[in-house]
């Protein structure tokens, strides 16, 4: 009877590792097809997708025809207005019994702005033009930082799946040693089912690693105007960039070259223009107008005339026009050094996680590591001859692959970072 208890049961543990198996197989063959196709894919190279996104990117492209469109302004801010013709009949008689005919008059008209009105307009247009550029400029360095947060956000994918695979083939080696001492009687068949559960939650995260993958692609496609789902490739391995600056270096850089500050410096000397257009209001704008004229049979009379507007209402008109342009000029006095101060605050915030970054990097590549590497061979020499169970044993594995993936995550991140610290500056830095 209790050796067909033991039959009973043996026969009962063999279809659960059977099933095991079964899922187990089944799910890395899903992987190992993924995994393989993956290393056939072509490696990315950033700059080829940095160039590719500011060629074709839709937003990009909006705000170069817009910054082109201001441009075509400032010869038309400088031009006069075009000239009137004006036909008229005189002296049209009341009595239709009159053999009288009236007399004809053509009349050109021209209005003359007040000397200085129209140069004035012209260089609002300018800089206005400028601006436009800058704002053009600043979404295209933006951009780029786009483009390398979403191409490390990428290799970080990428790296945690090859981690992740290489997790799985050492758990599945910790499967293969659990069941054959098991077998010989000197494993518990707890310490199987462990390592089988340990080996699934590594199938599952390989499962959510690669939705991950397909939206990080998706991403980068998007911003070079692609379909979503257009095939890209996998990102070359990086290193962490050295970094050289001062907060005084990076903070004189930023006041000259970031586009945004360039851009509101623009639009406070187009205000300036405004205030002086303003001033110049007091002065009358004038109307000139030459007429000939025709009596009879023949043009027999020349006439001409002037005319001009009296700024009556100066005090609810001019006067409120030159405080406006000149709260305007402060405004974005005040608008300009707040986007400065902000930008160095930000430029010093970046440094802070760069040096955090850096330390971290050194201190995982040359210490925890290696180490937990160093822990995990010790441990599992112990377990095949039975001086630590594998509950240790996994533990140090996964305190491992922990490690590892924390890593490559800090690194990623440390070079998003530096891609973020250019946009803030508005210069290439490395």
């Amino acid at each position: 009877m209790k050796n067909t208890v033991n039959s009973m049961q043996y026969a009962v543990c063999s279809k659960r590792h059977g099933v095991w198996r079964g899922l187990l197989t089944a799910c890395c063959l899903l992987l190992t097809t993924f995994t393989v196709s993956a290393e056939e894919l072509p490696q990315l190279d950033i700059q080829n997708l940095i160039d590719e996104a500011l060629k074709n990117n839709s937003d990009l492209t909006s705000a170069r025809y817009k910054a082109n469109a201001f441009k075509e302004i400032p010869s038309q801010m400088r031009t006069l207005e075009d000239p009137k013709v004006e036909i008229g009949l005189l002296k049209v008689p009341m009595n239709t019994l009159s053999l009288s005919a009236p007399m004809k008059e053509i009349t050109v008209m021209q209005s003359l702005p007040y000397p200085g009105k129209l140069s004035l307009k012209s260089e609002m247009a300018r800089i206005e033009a400028e601006a436009a550029e800058e704002e053009y400029k600043d979404i295209e360095i933006k951009l780029i930082q786009m483009v390398k947060e979403a191409y490390y956000d990428l290799y970080f994918v990428y790296k945690s799946i090859e981690i992740t695979e290489r997790n799985k083939m050492t758990l599945k080696d910790f499967v293969n040693v659990a069941e054959a001492k098991y077998a010989v009687g000197k494993g518990l068949q707890q310490d199987v089912l462990k390592a089988q559960v340990g080996l699934s939650r590594t199938i599952d995260e390989l499962i959510r690693l690669e939705k991950e993958r397909q939206s990080a692609e998706a991403r980068i496609n998007v911003l070079m105007n692609r379909l979503p789902q257009s095939p890209l490739g996998k990102p070359k391995d990086i290193k962490m960039t050295s970094f050289n600056f001062t907060i005084e270096e990076l903070q004189s850089a930023a006041e000259e070259n970031r586009p945004l500050l360039k851009g509101l410096k623009r639009m406070i000397e187009r205000y300036r223009a405004a205030y002086n257009l303003a001033k110049l209001d007091y002065y009358p704008d004038f109307d000139v107008g030459l007429s000939v004229g025709q009596e009879g049979d023949s043009m027999n009379y020349l006439s001409g005339k002037i005319s001009m507007n009296i700024p009556l209402w100066y005090k609810t008109k001019q006067d409120r026009k030159v405080a406006e342009e000149s709260h305007n000029v402060n405004s974005l006095t005040h608008r300009y050094n707040a986007a400065k101060n902000e930008i160095f605050l930000k430029i010093k915030e970046i440094m802070a996680e760069e040096e955090k970054g850096r330390k971290l990097i050194e201190l995982f590549s040359t210490g925890i590591i290696p180490q937990a590497s160093q822990t995990v061979d010790s441990a599992m020499l112990a377990y095949q001859v039975n001086k630590v169970d594998l509950f240790n044993l996994l533990d140090n594995q996964i305190t491992l692959f922990n490690y590892q993936i924390q890593y490559e995550k800090v690194l990623s991140d440390y070079e998003k970072k530096l891609a973020e610290l250019e946009s803030v500056v508005g210069k290439k830095l490395f």
